[in-house]
């Protein structure tokens, strides 16, 4: 039998920005069929699991929003162009998340399929339609075409993001039930949660585009002003927030049991910790005036606290804005037009979102309409250890 000697193997992939996120991105073609060894060549090539939560050895950033990955293959049904599949990989864990999307990571799909051919640009403009696996739900991204390949220099400026660049329209079609199939899981817009180590907290479980718990930042005994290294450095602070993420996703139906909320998802739900309009301040060191946003988010995602907000998040929190008798919804300075867009306040500026709703019978989300920017950053081959495929077995999967 002969032996290869080569010691790693050439995965073609591409690494984008979408967003304020970060990700590598895999044509499905070039991957293992089989999901251990797939998901072994992933954690490999993000440098995954890191005890030191580094990410060293890899493509990752030591941060959630840094540590992520997409799939891209031919669709999978009529109504889109390209199927699309997202993995949160865990930095410390040997785990990759298949449930739920990120919408910072989706903004990136458009442009990459241009560029890698697999949709035709018309003219100057492109329109891709994209099937989110993890949530069967088909994203539609408008954005200008320069020279055949998706534009990078505009005008458009991301909060979070140095610089402008060119705006991708993204929008998310019947974003309601992604993870759980119902817009609120429970059927009510609060829900008393019993969360180990806090006792009873009113909650509102909302499911759209993302699953997400909100929480007064008054019950937690806090102002919704806190900046990420603040509520990391507050003592035990992180671990109430994972108490109440791992409960909500039982209650959501997002997991069966808290063991399998603790090890199996750990992304699922965001918890989004929510305030009344106040002058807040930026970690760029600006305050934002009360007057130019709805309401106040501190965002957690995989266990951290997030420098900007989840664009799914933001989406979430908005069409739970236009729920009436949510939390956020009781916490808003709503504007009066019902169909205006709404501005939320994160740790690093503004983010408006449109949010359509409908309310004959049951609340039904229509669609979330946000605006991001994307670049391709670097194009080739990830390498990873051959190794690491003899070691598949341990790879924890998750679908």
């Amino acid at each position: 039998m002969s032996h290869d000697p080569t010691p790693q193997i050439a995965i073609p992939a591409v690494y984008m920005r979408g967003g304020t996120s970060r990700a590598i991105i895999f044509h499905a073609k070039d991957l293992p069929a089989d999901p251990a060894a797939r998901d072994a060549i992933i954690l490999a090539a993000i440098g995954s699991p890191d005890p030191n939560r580094r990410q060293l050895d890899g493509l990752g950033g030591a941060i959630s929003s840094l540590s992520k990955i997409a799939i891209i293959g031919p669709s999978s049904r009529p109504d889109a162009d390209v199927d699309y599949t997202f993995g949160q990989v865990a930095i410390d864990a040997p785990l990759v998340g298949y449930k739920g999307n990120c919408g910072n990571i989706s903004s990136a799909i458009g442009p990459f399929a241009i560029d890698e051919g697999l949709v035709a640009a018309d003219g100057d403009s492109a329109t891709v339609r994209i099937h989110n696996t993890n949530t069967g739900k088909v994203i539609i991204a408008r954005f200008p075409v320069s020279g055949g390949r998706a534009a990078v220099e505009g005008d458009f400026e991301l909060q979070g993001v140095a610089g402008k660049g060119a705006p991708i329209r993204m929008s998310f079609l019947e974003p309601g039930g992604a993870a759980t199939g119902r817009l609120l899981p429970t059927g009510r817009v609060q829900d008393d949660l019993a969360v180990e180590g806090i006792g009873t907290l009113t909650v509102s479980l909302v499911d759209a585009a993302n699953p997400a718990v909100f929480v007064d930042a008054r019950a937690l005994d806090m102002t919704g002003l806190e900046l990420p290294d603040e509520i990391e450095a507050r003592p035990g602070l992180l671990a109430r927030l994972e108490a109440i993420r791992v409960a909500a996703a039982v209650a959501m139906g997002i997991a069966a049991t808290e063991e399998e909320a603790r090890t199996r998802i750990r992304n699922l739900p965001l918890v989004g910790i929510l305030a009344a309009p106040v002058d807040a301040p930026t970690l760029s060191g600006k305050v934002l005036p009360a007057s130019s946003f709805h309401i106040l988010v501190r965002m957690i995602s995989a266990g951290q606290p997030h420098k900007a907000s989840p664009l799914t998040g933001a989406m979430c929190l908005a069409i739970a804005m236009r729920l009436p008798g949510t939390i956020a919804a009781e916490l808003a300075h709503l504007p009066s037009d019902p169909e205006a867009d709404l501005v939320v306040a994160h740790p690093s500026g503004l983010l408006p979102v449109a949010a359509r709703l409908s309310r004959e019978g049951e609340p039904h989300a229509d669609e979330a309409v946000v605006y991001r920017t994307a670049r391709r950053l670097m194009q080739g081959s990830v390498l990873v250890p051959r190794k690491v495929l003899e070691n598949s077995e341990n790879v924890s999967t998750k679908i």
